[in-house]
C-alpha cells in the first residue's frame, strides 16, 4: 500500500457530522479505547495508537454517537511518526455516516494549527477514499514505506 500526501496549506473545511461529537480523547479513557480499537480492527492498530492516548494534549480526535454515548471512530496522528497520519478507523455500524470524513479532517486540521505543511497518510489502505476526502496524492514509490516486517 502507498504513503499519500496531503497539503495542509489546502485542506477542505471541517466536516460537521449530525449526531456525533468530535473531541480529543482524554488519558482516563486510553485502555478503553484501545481495547475497543484491537477488538474492532487488530491488534497493531491497538499498539500503535499508544503514543496517541499517552500525549497531553492527545493527539487523537474521536467521534462519540451523542445518543447512546457509543465511541463510533478515531483517528490519529503523530503516532509511528511525527506527521503521519493514521491509523483511521470508523465501526462497522457507524460506516457509511460521514464520521471516518469527518476524523479525517479534524486531524488534518489540528495538524496545520500544530505547524505542519504537509500531513503523511502511510500505508493508505482506503486510497479512494483519502483522495476524495482530502485530495491526497500518491508518493511513488513509497511502498513499504516506513512499516518494516513486524517482528516475531
Amino acid at each position: 500500500m502507498p504513503d499519500l500526501l496531503v497539503p495542509l496549506y489546502a485542506v477542505p473545511e471541517r466536516f460537521c457530522c449530525d449526531g456525533f461529537r468530535l473531541r480529543r480523547s482524554l488519558a482516563h479513557e486510553g485502555d478503553t479505547i484501545r481495547k475497543w480499537i484491537e477488538v474492532n480492527f487488530s491488534s497493531g492498530w491497538a499498539a500503535e495508537v499508544l503514543p496517541a492516548i499517552s500525549r497531553t494534549p492527545s493527539t487523537m480526535i474521536i467521534a462519540v454517537d451523542e445518543s447512546t454515548g457509543k465511541l463510533a471512530g478515531f483517528c490519529v496522528w503523530d503516532c509511528t511518526a511525527l506527521g503521519f497520519l493514521g491509523p483511521v478507523g470508523v465501526s462497522e455500524e457507524y460506516r457509511n455516516t460521514g464520521v471516518g470524513k469527518a476524523v479525517t479532517l479534524e486531524v488534518l486540521h489540528c495538524m496545520r494549527e500544530q505547524g505542519y505543511g504537509y500531513g503523511v497518510i502511510g500505508a493508505a489502505g482506503p486510497v479512494d477514499f483519502f483522495q476524495s476526502v482530502c485530495k491526497a496524492t500518491v508518493i511513488h514509490e513509497s511502498s513499504p514505506g516506513i512499516y518494516p516486517e513486524p517482528i516475531s
